[in-house]
């Protein structure tokens, strides 16, 4: 680690969390700190150099922000957990939707992006109904970090699993060091715990906990369910211990409401959904088009769905890759949903999806850099930007979704 330090001033916000600023003449190079604001003046240490750019440390705030405001956690500038405790939430919100019209003009190559007004969430605390952990020696850390850091609170997890974490007590043990819990719609909970080791350790466990052990993507069940119930405008999902479900239940229920209000559905329409997980949007499409085809690679997620969806008939469900299925098909669906992972889609999958040229494609984001880049493959391939609603998901948190609209 070099030990090059510098007074700087910072200009704006960049995705992941961080600020961005200049090196003083003659270098110039771009740098980017974190927990820092736009504006600010900072003394720096750089602990990251590439040709291009570089990455510091703050070492203190000489002139701060008149928007800077004491964080409410103890360990922010500690945790990578969160970003933006600093600045209040109207000006998340506003550094949110600048960072991903930013993505869109420079990765994506588009000229004024059509991003509208960000989506705020209900609860900007205490939001998230499952958390991941690492398991120390002494307590529980945050699980970005390879520098371990012991938490006495945290205020993102919703208020159950916030109060069960921190009285978790572990002996000393060899066969896990990752967590998770997860709390259901009537605040029962469930931990998971993960290991390469199939030895199951031995727990106390309370009454109404349902424990799972996740070995090699097998699960062992130690106690109560293999699943929880939790629910989307009233409608129950079950959910599998390894299957994906929305952290933040209030915004996805805005996310539906969303996509219900602008896809062009009708008792005549042909959708075709990609990475369906559970079904929890499927299950709001199937009443209301004629054809609704699924695809989900996950097998345990494709049991969910299966489960969640089995009132309806017109609905179809393939267990298998995007890339692989979307060839077999012989048909035109009148909208096309995709909800990759954060990685976005691959350039095959993308080719087979720009070949069977829907007039409507819907893309629901988690990274605004993998949708500029798949924006500007969809657009280059005959498609054109209709809009791009940023949704909250993870207030306090670098985190960026959205609704993209594309059509033909």
């Amino acid at each position: 680690m070099t030990e090059e330090t510098y007074e700087i001033t910072l200009d704006k916000f960049i995705y992941g969390g961080e600020t961005m600023g200049r090196l003083p003449e003659p270098d110039g190079r771009a740098v980017f700190v974190p927990y820092a604001l736009p504006g600010e003046r900072v003394r720096i240490r750089l602990v990251f150099q590439k040709r291009g750019f570089a990455r510091a440390q703050l070492l203190e705030v000489l002139e701060a922000s008149p928007e800077r405001i004491a964080p409410k956690c103890p360990h922010f500038g500690g945790c990578p957990g969160c970003h933006y405790h600093h600045l209040p939430y109207e000006a998340q919100l506003r550094a949110k939707e600048e960072i991903l019209r930013d993505q869109l003009t420079r990765i994506g190559k588009i000229e004024n992006p059509p991003v509208k007004k960000i989506i705020s969430a209900p609860e900007i605390w205490n939001y998230r109904n499952q958390m991941d952990f690492l398991v120390t020696e002494r307590k529980i850390a945050g699980n970005t970090s390879p520098n371990l850091l012991y938490l006495e609170e945290c205020h993102i997890p919703a208020p159950a699993i916030n109060e069960f974490w921190a009285d978790l007590e572990f002996g000393a043990n060899d066969i896990f060091e990752q967590i998770s819990l997860r709390q259901d719609v009537a605040d029962n909970l469930m931990f998971i715990f993960y290991s390469d080791n199939p030895e199951t350790p031995e727990m106390t466990l309370e009454d109404e906990l349902s424990v799972v052990h996740v070995n090699d993507g097998e699960t062992i069940v130690m106690g109560g369910d293999d699943h929880i119930v939790t629910t989307l405008h009233g409608r129950p999902f079950r959910v599998s211990a390894t299957s994906f479900s929305h952290p933040n239940t209030a915004v996805a229920e805005k996310i539906i409401t969303h996509l219900l209000e602008n896809l062009p559905l009708n008792p005549k329409s042909t959708l075709l959904e990609l990475h369906s997980g559970i079904g929890s949007f499927s299950a709001f499409f199937a009443p209301k088009v004629e054809r609704l085809i699924c695809v989900e690679e996950s097998p345990v997620a494709c049991d969910d769905f299966s489960i969640n969806l089995d009132e309806y008939e017109n609905v179809e469900l393939y267990q298998a890759q995007a890339m692989d299925v979307l060839p077999n098909f012989d048909f035109t669906p009148d909208i096309l949903l995709v909800d990759p992972p954060a990685g976005g889609l691959g350039r095959h999958t993308l080719d087979r999806i720009l070949s069977l040229g829907s007039g409507t494609l819907t893309y629901v984001s988690r990274d605004p850099s993998t949708l500029a880049r798949d924006a500007a493959r969809l657009i280059s391939g005959g498609y054109r930007l209709e809009s791009v609603t940023p949704f909250d998901v993870a207030p306090q948190t670098a985190q960026i979704d959205s609704v993209a609209i594309f059509v033909k």
